[in-house]
């Protein structure tokens, strides 16, 4: 299955080398590209991608905004943050806006197609440079109430709950609750399912946010 993506950056030359490195794989294609937020809001609904790779600085509508815009209306892509600047305020306003993953553009292109790939098959992924501020940020926040929907949670899946906290893969975690990675696979959804989260990244910011 081809991946289709939306690139949005009101820089040219970063659309067109994104666009490079995305084309020239077999399984991703870039159907769309947008200058600003409100450009990307409109391009969403009508080509209908997979992935919306969204630049948090641009005029009109920032990226955050057409983050949450998008996130509100329902079935939506799945967005991948992106910004040149390595701020907190960047990077919490786009996963609490709804965005499945965080990069930086001086990224390494392999990191970016990872981030795709992961983002198509709800796993989300952040940059490694800001990984452990963002893990230490939600740590140090005061805790929240757990939810009633904690509840309905299996002590198995609350045990790989905790494991996605500690920013661990689905192959990590099997090898370290001995059992196979499709049952983790399994587990994960039904956390992300009961808990009404979109991915596993926003499971993991619930656990720190809940102190689990």
């Amino acid at each position: 299955m081809t991946i289709r993506i939306l690139i949005a950056d009101d820089q040219p030359e970063v659309r067109s080398a994104l666009r490079l490195v995305l084309d020239a794989e077999p399984d991703i294609e870039v159907v769309a590209e947008a200058g600003d937020g409100s450009q990307a809001v409109r391009a969403a609904h009508r080509h209908r991608p997979d992935v919306v790779i969204m630049d948090i600085r641009m005029p009109r509508m920032d990226g955050l905004a057409a983050i949450e815009t998008l996130t509100g209306a329902g079935t939506v892509p799945t967005i991948i943050a992106l910004t040149t600047f390595d701020l907190d305020e960047y990077l919490f306003g786009a996963l609490q806006a709804g965005a499945a993953g965080f990069l930086l553009k001086d990224t390494d292109p392999r990191l970016l197609l990872d981030a795709v790939r992961a983002a198509h098959q709800g796993h989300g992924l952040i940059d490694p440079q800001v990984t452990r501020r963002l893990i230490h940020r939600f740590a140090t926040l005061s805790p929240k109430p757990v939810t009633p929907a904690y509840n309905q949670l299996t002590v198995r899946e609350r045990e790989v709950l905790h494991h996605l906290a500690q920013g661990r893969s689905n192959a990590e975690i099997a090898r370290e609750l001995w059992i196979e990675e499709g049952t983790v696979k399994t587990h994960v959804n039904r956390i992300l399912a009961k808990l009404r989260l979109r991915t596993r990244v926003h499971a993991a910011i619930y656990a720190h946010q809940h102190r689990l």
